[in-house]
C-alpha cells in the first residue's frame, strides 16, 4: 500500500511571490516587461515571485501602483510579523527576542544589532563577503531595524551589552557614521533598562575568547543562548549548557569596565572624533 504524499509546505514569501506573479500575469506582463517597468533586475523579480526574496514595504507600494492592485500587496506584507521578515536561521531568535524580559549580549567585532544606527547597520552588510544582492541587503537592514522595536514596548526588556573597545575604534562606514553610532550607544547608557560595559583592549584574563554570545530570558524565566559564527548560527536551550554561558557572561561583567567608566570612554571618543 502506498503512503499518501505529504502536501508541499508553502512558505509565507512563496505565497506573497505567487500573488505578485498572479497580478503581473493578470496585467498581461511578462517577467521581463514588468522588471523593466519596475526598474528592478530580472533576477530580483524572479527571486521575489519564487519566494526566495522578501517583498519589502516600499517595493510592495511600487508594485501595487504599477499593477493597479489598490494596495493589496502592501496591506499583506505590512501585517507580517518581524520573524517573517528575517532569514530563516534567525527566526527562532526573533521569536524569543520579541517577548524577552532580559537580553545579555557580548560582541567582539561590531556594535550589537539592537544598538546599531541604520547607517552603521547598512555599512556592516555592505562590508559582507561575498556581497548580497542590493534587495537582499536592504531586507536584512530592514529586519535588524525592526528588531529594535522591542525597546518601544510598554515594558521593554532589560538589555545588558558588553563589547570590545576595538569595535569603537574601527570606523565602519566612515568617521561620520561611526560618530553617530557612538553617540547612540552613549545615549543608551542613560536608559534605565539598558546597561553597557566596554571590554578594554588587552584585558587578561578574558572569559570571552571563544567568541560572541546572546543570552535571552523568556517571560516564563526560561533561558536560551544564541550563537553565531561565520555562516552558521543556532540556539542552545539545554539548561546545563546555558548555565555555562551564564557563568561566562558573569565573569565578563567583572572583567569589563564599569558602566560609568564605559560611558566616559564613549564621551572621550566623541570628543576626539
Amino acid at each position: 500500500m502506498q503512503s499518501a504524499k505529504r502536501p508541499k509546505k508553502v512558505g509565507t514569501w512563496q505565497a506573497v511571490g505567487g500573488l505578485v506573479a498572479h497580478f503581473r500575469k493578470k496585467a498581461g506582463l511578462t517577467q521581463e516587461q514588468f522588471a523593466a517597468v519596475a526598474k528592478v533586475h530580472i533576477d530580483t523579480l524572479r527571486s521575489i515571485e519564487q519566494g526566495r526574496l522578501a517583498l519589502q514595504d516600499d517595493r510592495a507600494i511600487q508594485f501595487d501602483e504599477l499593477l493597479g492592485t489598490d494596495g493589496v500587496l502592501f496591506a499583506l506584507v505590512e501585517k507580517l510579523p518581524v520573524r517573517e521578515r528575517m532569514p530563516a536561521f534567525a527566526q527562532g531568535l526573533a521569536d524569543i527576542e520579541e517577548t524577552a524580559v532580559s537580553i545579555l549580549s557580548y560582541e567582539t567585532q561590531m556594535i550589537p544589532g539592537l544598538l546599531q544606527t541604520e547607517d552603521y547597520c547598512r555599512a556592516s552588510f555592505a562590508s559582507r563577503f561575498p556581497r548580497f544582492e542590493d534587495e537582499t541587503e536592504e531586507q536584512w537592514v530592514s529586519s535588524r531595524m525592526e528588531r529594535q522595536r522591542i525597546w518601544q514596548r510598554k515594558q521593554p526588556p532589560f538589555g545588558h551589552f558588553i563589547f570590545e573597545e576595538s569595535i569603537l575604534r574601527t570606523a565602519l562606514g566612515g568617521p561620520d557614521v561611526m560618530r553617530e553610532q557612538i553617540r547612540k550607544v552613549r545615549e543608551a547608557c542613560d536608559q534605565i533598562h539598558v546597561g553597557i560595559q566596554i571590554m578594554p583592549v588587552g584585558r587578561v584574563p578574558h572569559a570571552g575568547l571563544a567568541g560572541p554570545m546572546l543570552i535571552l530570558e523568556t517571560p516564563a524565566h526560561e533561558h536560551a543562548v544564541y550563537l553565531e559564527v561565520q555562516r552558521a548560527s543556532f540556539l542552545v536551550d539545554d539548561p546545563h549548557e546555558v548555565s555555562v554561558y551564564q557563568l561566562k557572561y558573569g565573569m565578563l561583567r567583572s572583567q569589563a569596565l564599569s558602566p560609568e567608566e564605559s560611558a566616559s570612554v564613549l564621551e572621550r571618543l566623541l570628543g576626539e572624533s
